[in-house]
């Protein structure tokens, strides 16, 4: 089978399933929920309308920062939908078939990278879409400019949805090395939404831990994305990384996850 003929039947394979589709839907209302809270309150702030004395918001860049949450936020989903591409296949064995139809095992990992970067973009220009939704009204409503007449901003976006992309492969790595689809799903939750925020939260307080801490994926996808929110909730949350930087780390987990995976429990039997 050639490359073309297993990126065709993966492509059936992926979109065939309900799956897909649920979490991109849980996506946009998860990403719009959080944009629209955060959009009202920041702008609010920003323009003096919130009671009692809140901290202030600068408004330059505000626009930047609120779109961003369709990656601060919302890059779990593209992970978990690339961990989900491998692991149910090793869960439902629908890869005996498959490994029967198409021996060459790289090809099959290739056209799950393929149709990765396919869903990238797809839950990319839904989360975008869901942030930019939320928060432009916010921006506009209080007198604030969106931004979105801005080559900056629309520079921003491709760097989002490649952000997301990478995220996509990187849970196909992640798939591809833990079969257990139990084990890497809480894996990935407890990674994204405990170790590495609470690492880099306690990067602005202990010196030089962000050294490290810049590093880690979350903090690369900020890097990349040249924006984003985790950069205004501490008190020393600038990244260090230069956008081009923080791709290239992302990319290197992807590689580096994909590869290993490759290497060992791709290449071991299935039942």
């Amino acid at each position: 089978m050639s490359l073309t003929a297993a990126t065709r039947s993966e492509t059936t394979k992926q979109f065939s399933t309900a799956m897909w589709w649920i979490l991109a839907l849980v996506l946009a209302i998860y990403v719009g929920f959080t944009a629209a809270v955060l959009g009202f309150v920041f702008t609010a702030a920003a323009t003096g309308s919130l009671p009692g004395e809140a901290p202030p918001i600068p408004e330059d860049g505000l626009a930047g920062v609120l779109y961003s949450t369709a990656t601060a936020v919302g890059y779990v989903f593209p992970l978990l939908i690339g961990t989900l591409m491998v692991t149910a296949e090793f869960r439902h064995q629908t890869l005996t078939p498959t490994f029967l139809a198409t021996p060459r095992r790289g090809l099959v990992l290739w056209a799950k990278v393929l149709v990765g970067v396919l869903l990238g973009v797809l839950y990319g220009v839904v989360g975008i879409a869901a942030s930019v939704g939320a928060a432009a009204g916010f921006l506009a409503g209080f007198g604030l400019e969106t931004e979105l007449g801005s080559l900056e901003t629309w520079a921003q976006f491709g760097r989002m949805l490649l952000a997301y992309v990478l995220w996509v492969l990187i849970g196909i790595g992640v798939g591809a090395l833990v079969r257990n689809q139990v084990g890497a799903i809480v894996g990935v939750l407890v990674f994204t939404q405990f170790l590495e925020p609470v690492g880099r939260a306690a990067a602005a307080f202990v010196d030089g831990l962000s050294d490290v801490t810049q590093y880690l994926p979350g903090a690369a996808s900020d890097a990349l994305v040249g924006a984003s929110i985790f950069a205004i909730s501490t008190p020393d949350g600038a990244t260090a990384l230069e956008w081009w930087a923080g791709g290239l780390v992302l990319l290197g987990y992807a590689v580096v996850l994909i590869l290993l995976g490759h290497l060992t429990s791709w290449r071991r039997d299935v039942s």
